[in-house]
Order: structure tokens, then sequence, then C-alpha cells
């Protein structure tokens, strides 16, 4: 499969619009960007290097009415967290494929945020054991006509849906962490990490590719959503992102490998978790997760939703070419 290309839209934060989302999905679409991508969340409060805007469009409302708009452009989650209950996540899912089309790219993670499951009443639930009882009523929920469930956290008698999918529901697992990877292999057909640096990404994609070939099942897709800012030159680029804020949340993050001097200290050293500069130094930093043999990359504007239309027509007329052919010879 050759890799594909997609965007983070601008359904959160103080420079969420309906028209950026709406003019957004056709231009993406027009341009030949392969997916248009939405975040998740219930009670959403932006990460600190975000802003304090806490302004957030349902994830399933924002995919439908791009859906609406467009044709073939792919409607990604990245990622779906496991605060709904299963049976209603399956209707909302079968439904929205039902409406747009089958071009439904689905990530399932375990959120960061413990308040939004306190909310719900489920802060004594194990959300990694949640996450994996949900894929297991939904892979039967958009596959069969009646089934029943009787497990540690649903137990319901027999019910059916109607649409289903068409196909076999196909399912990303997010995360960046070693636990993301064992998830992934156990019981997902991709591995979906967000911002995650190069250095990690290589060595989990090592291991994870090391380990399905031992288990003797197909290789996972990989993907990523890395921050990025597109402009003229690097200069302007870098100065309209939060890059401290990016450095700091870069440093809290346990898992990731880091750099020689033990700590992430400049704009440099989040290589492959932030991707900056003119569209020639886009095509540079992109080409490096060619080589390692990507499926899908997901580009994150969320620091420059200000100026949406600027960043996509960039990344789309000037870089996404280029990229295409890049990619072929991989």
């Amino acid at each position: 499969m050759a890799t594909q290309f997609g965007l983070l839209v601008p359904h959160f934060g103080a420079d969420a619009t309906k028209d950026k989302l709406i003019e957004g999905a056709k231009k993406a679409e027009a341009l030949g960007f392969d997916s248009l991508f939405v975040r998740d969340h219930l009670v959403f409060h932006p990460h600190g290097m975000e802003g304090t805007d806490n302004t957030f469009i349902d994830p399933f409302i924002a995919l439908a009415a791009m859906g609406t708009v467009t044709s073939k452009i792919q409607l990604g989650f990245g990622s779906l967290i496991p605060h709904r209950h299963p049976l209603l996540l399956a209707l909302m899912l079968n439904s929205l494929e039902y409406m747009c089309g089958d071009r439904m790219v689905l990530s399932l993670g375990l959120g960061n945020f413990q308040v939004e499951f306190d909310a719900l009443g489920m802060s004594d639930w194990k959300r990694d054991e949640v996450a994996e009882e949900q894929v297991a009523i939904l892979r039967q929920a958009c596959s069969k006509e009646l089934f029943a469930h009787q497990g540690q956290y649903y137990k319901f008698e027999e019910v059916g849906f109607k649409p289903r999918m068409a196909k076999a529901l196909e399912i990303w697992y997010a995360g960046g962490t070693p636990a993301s990877v064992r998830r992934a292999l156990a019981y997902c057909e991709g591995w979906l990490p967000g911002r995650i640096n190069l250095a990690t990404y290589k060595k989990r994609v090592e291991k994870m590719r090391q380990d399905a070939a031992e288990m003797g099942r197909p290789r996972v897709l990989e993907g990523c959503i890395p921050i990025t800012s597109i402009d003229v030159d690097r200069e302007t680029a870098l100065r309209k992102v939060n890059v401290a804020g990016l450095l700091d949340n870069a440093n809290k993050q346990k898992f990731w490998v880091k750099p020689e001097s033990g700590s992430f200290n400049t704009w440099e050293d989040l290589e492959g978790s932030f991707i900056v500069g003119s569209p020639d130094d886009i095509v540079r930093e992109v080409q490096k997760y060619l080589e390692v043999g990507i499926d899908h990359i997901i580009f994150d504007f969320r620091f420059r939703f200000d100026e949406w239309d600027l960043s996509v027509d960039l990344l789309g007329k000037e870089v996404l070419p280029r990229l295409r052919k890049l990619a072929a010879k991989a």
C-alpha cells in the first residue's frame, strides 16, 4: 500500500469554525489528500501547549458534516476514547459509514484525561481492559445480524444493527507507548501514535514488525500525527508555534527515546514529532518517515488553524505532489 497523507482538522480550539471544516474538507479532497482526521473528547481540556480555549466540536458531527460535502476522502478518528457505551458507538459508526460511504478509518486509544472517565462514573474501570472489550463488541456489531455479549464490563442479550458496515472493521490502536504496540498486535490491524519523535517511532516499529513476524500475523499498518507548521521559510514557521510548550510536553513523555543530552532542549530535538519549515524542509523531514516505511501520515496544524487555508494550500500544492513521488520510490 502506498503511503497516505491526511490532515487533522480544525474542530477544536480558538480557531475552530464550521466554515473551516466544510470548506477545508472540499479543498483537501480537491488537492488530493487521502484523509481528514478528528480528535475525541467528552470534556475538552487543552494541553498546556495549546492554550486554554476549550472549544470542541463533536468528532462524529464534524466527520458527518465533512462527509456530506466530499465523496472520496477518508474520514478518520485519531483516536476514539472508550467513554461511550460500545452499542452506542456501534450505532454511530455504522450510521456514519452508511451516510458517508465506505471511507472510515477508525483508531481507538485510552485517552489522556482521567477527568472524563471520572465524570461518567468510570473512575475504577481499567481503560485498557475496557478498550479491548469494546473492540470485541464493535467487531460483532458491525458484522453480525444478531449477537449477544457477556463480558467483564458489558453484558447484554441478543441485539443487532442495520445498516451495518459492508466489510470487516479495521481498527488502529492509538498511543505511543510499548504497551500500545502490544495491544495493536494483540487485537488491531494498525498502530497510530500521535506526535512521537522519530527515534522512538523507529524503535517501536522495529519491535512491532519483529513480533508480528514471530507471531505469524500480517504486518500491522503504521502511522503517526506530527505537529506541523509550514510557511515560506523555517524561521517564519517556527515563530508561529509554541516551541517551548512542545519541548515541555516532550520532556514529560516517559517512554520516548531521549536525545544524547538526556532531555529535549531545542526544536531539532523534536525530530519526527514536530515537522516545521518551508515546503522543501517539510519534504525532507517527511522523507525520513517514508524511509522507515510508514503507511499513513496525518499533518497536525493545531498551531496554524488561524492560517488553515494557507497551510493546506502550501502543503497540498507544493509538498504533496513531491511526497507522492518519493513514496512511490520508497
